[in-house]
């Protein structure tokens, strides 16, 4: 008995000290992924809104964020700067810096990113603040592919490598304290742009998060009809080009009613639907759409 209870008291001090153990190697790790004081963590998701191409090539080189650490608030709107640095050019003012996030650097097929996917484009930990702005920095390694066929994608004449996007406080999410993430949606039918059988790209990006948007899903069959879904009202508009089973998401709409046109080819009847409400925050599942010829 008395060797009995010396183990059972052993294995009562082994599972106490791994207990313990374990907790403060939990509690090292909570603490080692928390925000630094001053600081704040921000994500930048690269997403697409598609068009009927096979592949959009994008050469990324660079993603920066303008930030106003003076200005803590993030609610407040932007088009009053308080008297301070209101463009790239304003280098006196402590307070306006630009920063560096981290990002793989290469070319992104952007059509892969598309119904619902999304990829870690840039991030980083940056002085706490209000940032105003985010600079993307293209390359020249762009081009698309059409029908099987390559294209070279130059950039628009006149169209800086340069892409400025500016940002109102509202428009992060701060999902968690001194964690902010922003969706960048590439909207390429409006970003590439035919001329005499050649291609260029003027980019077009909208800006949104999933906390002051919704979004829409659903299922359009059969495939041989090679549907395209636009979501619209007379405030916004979403497109999408359905996986080859059907199913395909529409992010970023804003809060409303909308109409959903499926334009089908290949003799299949184009078909709507009318009446959609899509909420903020939340996702709205359609019922499956059967087309027929």
């Amino acid at each position: 008995m008395t060797t009995k209870r010396k183990l059972l008291g052993l294995c009562s001090t082994v599972t106490t000290i791994a207990i313990l153990l374990y907790a403060c190697k939990k509690d090292d790790s909570a603490q080692s992924n928390n925000v630094p004081p001053g600081k704040q963590e921000v994500q930048l998701f690269l997403t697409d809104d598609p068009a009927l191409f096979d592949k959009v090539l994008i050469d990324i080189k660079s993603v920066q964020v303008l930030i106003d650490t003076c200005d803590k608030k993030k609610e407040h709107n932007d088009d009053d700067d308080r008297g301070r640095g209101n463009g790239d050019d304003d280098h006196q003012d402590h307070c306006v810096n630009w920063d560096t996030l981290s990002i793989a650097p290469g070319v992104y097929d952007l059509l892969g990113l598309r119904n619902g996917v999304d990829t870690l484009l840039a991030s980083g930990i940056i002085p706490e603040g209000n940032i105003k702005k985010v600079k993307i920095v293209l390359g020249s390694n762009n081009s698309l592919v059409k029908d099987s066929v390559t294209y070279p994608l130059d950039l628009f004449p006149g169209t800086q490598a340069t892409i400025l996007l500016k940002i109102k406080g509202g428009d992060w999410d701060e999902w968690q304290p001194g964690r902010n993430r922003l969706w960048l949606d590439f909207d390429i039918s409006r970003s590439v742009i035919a001329v005499r059988g050649k291609f260029f790209l003027l980019p077009v990006i909208k800006i949104f998060t999933v906390k002051a948007t919704g979004s829409l899903e659903g299922q359009v069959l059969p495939k041989d009809a090679f549907p395209v879904v636009s979501v619209y009202n007379a405030q916004d508009t979403g497109y999408a080009i359905p996986w080859r089973n059907g199913e395909f998401k529409v992010r970023g709409l804003k809060e409303g009613t909308y109409d959903v046109f499926v334009n089908a080819s290949n003799g299949y009847q184009d078909t709507t639907i009318t009446g959609v409400q899509i909420r903020r925050g939340k996702e709205t599942d359609l019922p499956k759409i059967t087309l027929h010829k």
